[in-house]
């Protein structure tokens, strides 16, 4: 197994908490990884029907057979499970006995908030970073690659092809997420639905030009999104709210938690192709926000991610906070620094009243630079550029 950043935050919190709840998306290595931390727990999977149904009708009688803990995978799919998980754990507080995992987080969370609030130590588990691969020596040595195949666990521990891996999986998992949480009539419509979220990836996210692109309504395209927000598909990106005597827009951004999964939807089916595709920019914007986004979650920590935009259009991709401080990074997919990438954080940090503090600037090349407070950082520093704390 390829080591996993998250797995020192998971003993951690097994030190302090009963009950270990491992969520995110399908197929991001929650189960490997429940397994590899805690290998003499028994394992049980909730998506085994006959188990299911035990589960379901007895759920006291299935507890009692690991008296000293278990690992329940897909713990969701028996939502009365967790009001006897209760039970078990108020009256015996060992801690790490019980390790769930969870794809869904309507289910997962909903049932963690009713019944085990303050029981729980909570991490969500990312597919790989890129900083784990690198460790390991698997990373693609090209950017393109890296963005093409995207970095779920399956693609990098099979032969298979990124192309027949993600057609599998947005038909056997997304959609089948999909249908147990929502009724739709007609497939094709929610499939189109998908493709023009990829379409929008680094956008700011227009809920009723979505729905009307897609023939729905504006709620259906409501639910649907929640539902992909839900499964671990997409997220939004909040804007910063802090004004600097400006008007900053109030709408999130649109994003995906892997860039395999939005080329694909996007029919780029070699790497080859993304270099001249429009949306090649935004997809390097989607893999930086996310590497950000995984140094934070796999440390069990609140992402504290955001962007700033204004009514104007000055932009600045992620605001960090850290603490009372505010670190600005710029994103660019270009391997050769052009003047004009520095002109919104310099206006930023001028609002912001921070022109002598440092500023970051990700971009798609290879050598670290230095343009007075802007650190110039090449895409595969990343992961030395998201530990900073």
């Amino acid at each position: 197994m390829i080591a996993r950043a998250a797995q020192d935050t998971i003993l951690r919190l097994a030190r302090g908490f009963p009950v270990i709840a491992i969520t995110g998306p399908r197929q991001s290595g929650k189960t490997t990884l429940a397994r590899a931390t805690f290998p003499d727990k028994p394992y049980v999977t909730l998506e085994d029907p006959d188990t299911r149904l035990l589960a379901e009708s007895d759920p006291r009688g299935l507890l009692s057979r690991f008296s000293d803990g278990v690992i329940l995978d897909e713990a969701q799919r028996v939502p009365g499970l967790f009001s006897y998980l209760q039970t078990s754990v108020d009256a015996d507080l060992r801690p790490g006995a019980y390790v769930l995992t969870g794809s869904q987080q309507f289910g997962l969370l909903s049932g963690i908030t009713q019944s085990l609030a303050g029981r729980v130590g909570m991490v969500q588990l990312l597919p790989f970073s890129i900083g784990e691969l690198q460790s390991v020596g698997r990373l693609p040595a090209s950017l393109d690659e890296v963005m093409f195949r995207g970095l779920y666990p399956p693609i990098y521990d099979r032969d298979i092809t990124p192309g027949d891996w993600f057609a599998s999986y947005v038909s056997t998992y997304v959609e089948r997420d999909v249908r147990q949480l929502l009724s739709i009539r007609d497939l094709s419509v929610f499939q189109r639905f998908l493709r023009m979220c990829a379409a929008r990836t680094g956008q700011l996210l227009n809920l009723s030009s979505l729905a009307a692109d897609c023939g729905v309504t504006h709620n259906t395209a409501a639910a649907w999104l929640s539902v992909l927000e839900a499964s671990y598909i997409v997220f939004l990106l909040r804007p910063h709210f802090r004004n600097f005597n400006k008007r900053p827009v109030k709408t999130p951004k649109l994003y995906f938690y892997d860039t395999g999964l939005a080329v694909w939807l996007l029919g780029i089916r070699e790497p080859g192709q993304i270099i001249f595709h429009a949306q090649r920019g935004a997809i390097f914007e989607n893999l930086v926000v996310t590497e950000f986004l995984k140094t934070r979650l796999n440390l069990g920590l609140q992402p504290d991610i955001y962007f700033w935009r204004d009514s104007r259009g000055l932009e600045v991709d992620i605001i960090l906070e850290k603490g009372e401080e505010l670190w600005p990074v710029e994103i660019k997919a270009s391997q050769t620094i052009a003047a004009d990438f520095f002109t919104s954080l310099k206006k930023w940090s001028e609002l912001a009243g921070r022109k002598d503090k440092p500023a970051w600037l990700v971009y798609g090349g290879d050598r670290d630079l230095q343009h007075g407070q802007v650190s110039i950082v090449p895409w595969h520093r990343l992961p030395q550029m998201t530990g900073m704390r």
